[in-house]
């Protein structure tokens, strides 16, 4: 871990989406990730009028607030709250009585070009957030990797055509640089020590493209000092590009910082204590949803999620970063993906038949 070592990596500037094909959508049907929800990702990109979204500077963000014709408005706001009320609450009958979309907002940034979701609560104004994207088997896979194999819990739905998703919760993580990284009461060690982790726990289940905007800092008060987690909120680089550094978020120059901090208030062995606490608990992790991540290994191994030339480019960087040439053989990404899980964690879990 060296801030001297960031690199500009070249990732790819617009990921091809892949389709979600009939073997995952089973796998999706088997573990209650799969519902059709009378409203699709399209449907959303007919409205009439867009005005730009800014922050409380006055900046542009990026995202545009959408409205749609009087003749469909209101269609399709009753479908946005029954989404809303099936990934909250299971659709329990009565939850959207109390319930209004307050703003549909469109980025126009990223691979996904998602739709914000801002739902009030008439009876006590607070609001939550959900977002409606277009289906990608390979933000599908994240998204399971992330409930299986980190800390955090994350809900989703999706079928062939849209994936409606939860808000992530936390500050993002360029933010937190700018707002708090000086902030006197902030608990310098135990951010380090959670960067670490999260830089392990990227490496290991080979989720890319961790720049400081691709993940939030969620602060927890414990007694007189702060507990930090540091969640993922973009999964669309999960085992994509061929360049294993990128897998690393410790490569990234937009986490200068972060490396920098872990550096100057962490030793060599605490480093590699907190590497080997990650890799246990994950280990763990893969112990208790074993069957479910050998279904999904199983699914993975026969989708194509990647191209041919990253696929050979990341076996072979593999293969020279582990000192292992048995990644060599490996013919798609989901069989890197179980060999990386099965090398570093020490595991011996065969590929489900």
């Amino acid at each position: 871990m060296d801030p001297s070592q960031s690199l500009n990596i070249e990732i790819s500037k617009k990921k091809p989406s892949y389709p979600v094909k009939p073997l995952l959508a089973e796998y999706l049907k088997r573990y209650q990730r799969y519902s059709l929800f009378g409203l699709g990702y399209n449907d959303l990109t007919r409205w009439d009028t867009a005005f730009p979204v800014n922050d409380i500077e006055g900046n542009d963000t990026l995202w545009r607030s959408v409205l749609y014709s009087r003749y469909e408005q209101d269609d399709i706001f009753i479908k946005l709250l029954h989404i809303y009320a099936n990934i909250t609450a299971d659709n329990v009958e009565g939850v959207v009585e109390h319930l209004k979309v307050e703003s549909v907002d469109y980025c126009l940034f990223g691979n996904s070009n998602p739709f914000r979701i801002k739902i009030r609560n008439l009876l006590n104004d607070n609001y939550d957030y959900y977002y409606v994207k277009k289906a990608d088997a390979s933000r599908v896979y994240g998204l399971e990797l992330e409930e299986m194999l980190s800390p955090n819990k994350i809900f989703y739905l999706c079928n062939e055509d849209t994936l409606v998703e939860q808000h992530i919760s936390g500050i993002p993580g360029d933010q937190f640089l700018g707002n708090y990284f000086q902030d006197s009461g902030m608990n310098a060690v135990r951010l380090a020590k959670e960067f670490v982790k999260f830089n392990e726990r990227c490496f290991v289940r080979l989720l890319g493209d961790m720049r400081a905007y691709n993940f939030v800092v969620d602060v927890t008060p414990d007694f007189d000092q702060m507990q930090y987690r540091i969640r993922a909120i973009d999964f669309d680089q999960q085992s994509f590009e061929g360049n294993c550094k990128i897998y690393l978020p410790q490569f990234y120059k937009e986490n200068t910082p972060y490396v920098q901090m872990a550096l100057d208030l962490l030793g060599h062995n605490s480093r590699v204590q907190y590497q080997k606490e990650e890799r246990t608990l994950m280990r763990r992790r893969v112990g208790a949803n074993r069957y479910q991540l050998q279904r999904l290994i199983k699914v993975m191994r026969r989708d194509e999620i990647s191209t041919p030339e990253k696929l050979k480019e990341l076996k072979y960087q593999l293969a020279d970063y582990h000192n292992n040439k048995s990644y060599i053989r490996l013919k798609n990404m989901g069989a890197i993906l179980f060999k990386q899980l099965n090398y570093i964690l020490e595991l011996n879990i065969s590929p489900m038949k």
